[in-house]
């Protein structure tokens, strides 16, 4: 082993980081020869692990900046203390990992699964000849992610305690639960990031970018917004009023009725710019037709509805559940559909009054991390829709527009693909 430019730490070659890993998976599979990988207090800086299973591995203390992570799996491992400066851990599954006192200015973590990760404060110590202890300079205070990207990653439930991440990039960050209580988010990008139910309570938000982000049931006591913008950010409402939400029952049900019978019974609804977040009679349901352009549907669950030839140009659905739905002719032109499930829906052309076809629309709307496994998206007009990190497996998307469309870091079906890269 080299001598590391850090006194005490071990600097290790790839050859030895890459035997010691594939010594880890051995172990990890049962299979004979295995050894758990130990590489606390070294320093693997510059090197690889991309893609690797290093789960319960650990890393306490390590130098490893610009250590390339990607794709790796990492569950359950120890960072305390670790150096992860400017490395690459995006994509990588970082669930319930221990990364306390971690120092990760300008690492990227983008899409990386940091479910129930600690990254509360933390230092370590050591004890010298004498007993006494001594902190390690190198990761002495809280987690630091200053410019780190976090952009589309999972931090559910995750603990940040304290953390400081000025200018760091959450957007469409997954922080359902997050602690933050404390954290310094100073001109931090939260900009569409989900943050239901998280405690930010006595965190500094001066100068955050926390447009369209989602704070139903936050808590934000004692936190400093100066400066912040929260245009269009999304807050629970007050305890919804029964009667308002009855009447809006009654109308999508006479709607049912309406589209049901061809109009013999019933009438038409329209929903327009309306906070249908608390109803719970649209799964299932025959709703062809609808108007309801602008309508807040966040979470709704519309799976199995019926829905052909309804106008929804402008609504939020984000986190809307509508798996299996019958789409044909839908107009989400402008929709807000990030992290939508979209699975098994229709969304071909409707045909309409002899050979005509009403195409379905999602020109100008936002997709991002929408899932559409399995989904009939022919001839649909794409054009301008942001579908990156989307999952597009299996999907039709023959004679579709795709002009414009980002499908940067989409699932893509093969062929599709190909077509895509031979074109571009």
């Amino acid at each position: 082993m080299n001598k590391a430019r850090h006194t005490g730490f071990a600097r290790l070659t790839q050859q030895e980081v890459s035997a010691a890993a594939a010594r880890h998976e051995m172990l990890y599979s049962g299979r004979v020869g295995g050894a758990r990988a130990v590489f606390a207090f070294c320093d693997l800086s510059g090197l690889s692990l991309a893609g690797h299973n290093l789960s319960d591995a650990d890393f306490t203390g390590a130098i490893m900046e610009e250590t390339n992570f990607a794709g790796a799996k990492l569950d359950s491992s120890s960072f305390f203390g670790a150096d992860l400066r400017r490395s690459n851990l995006s994509a990588t599954s970082l669930r319930r990992v221990d990364m306390r006192g971690a120092s990760m200015r300008g690492a990227n973590l983008i899409g990386a699964d940091l479910y129930e990760a600690d990254l509360r404060e933390g230092t370590i110590a050591e004890k010298d000849k004498y007993g006494n202890l001594r902190v390690l300079l190198h990761d002495l205070g809280p987690s630091e992610l200053p410019a780190a990207m976090m952009n589309s990653a999972n931090l559910e439930r995750a603990k940040l305690t304290g953390a400081i991440a000025i200018q760091a990039d959450f957007t469409d960050a997954v922080m359902k639960g997050c602690r933050l209580t404390r954290a310094n988010l100073r001109q931090a990008r939260l900009t569409g990031a989900n943050l239901e139910n998280a405690d930010l309570s006595g965190c500094n938000l001066t100068g955050a970018d926390m447009a369209g982000c989602i704070l139903i049931g936050a808590k934000m006591d004692f936190a400093t917004t100066h400066g912040a913008d929260m245009a269009g950010s999304l807050k629970e409402a007050a305890t919804p009023d029964p009667e308002a939400v009855a009447n809006i029952e009654n109308l999508i049900l006479s709607h049912s009725r309406w589209a049901e019978t061809d109009g013999r019974e019933g009438k038409p609804a329209d929903l327009t710019g309306m906070d249908l977040r608390h109803i719970c009679v649209l799964s299932h349901r025959t709703l062809t037709a609808l108007i309801a352009p602008k309508a807040l549907m966040y979470g709704v669950v519309m799976e199995g509805a019926s829905l052909q030839g309804s106008n929804l140009a402008g609504a939020d659905l984000r986190s809307a559940k509508l798996g299996g739905a019958d789409l044909r002719g839908v107009n989400f032109s402008g929709a807000q559909l990030n992290h939508a499930d979209l699975r098994d829906t229709k969304l071909g052309p409707l045909m309409i009054s002899g050979s005509r076809l009403l195409p379905a629309r999602l020109d100008n709307a936002q997709a991002r991390y929408a899932d559409f496994r399995g989904a009939d998206l022919r001839r649909a007009r794409l054009s301008g829709c942001d579908m990156s990190y989307s999952n597009l497996a299996d999907t039709d998307l023959r004679d579709s527009e795709t002009d414009g469309v980002d499908f940067s870091g989409a699932k893509l079906p093969g062929r599709f693909a190909q077509a895509l890269a031979a074109t571009a």
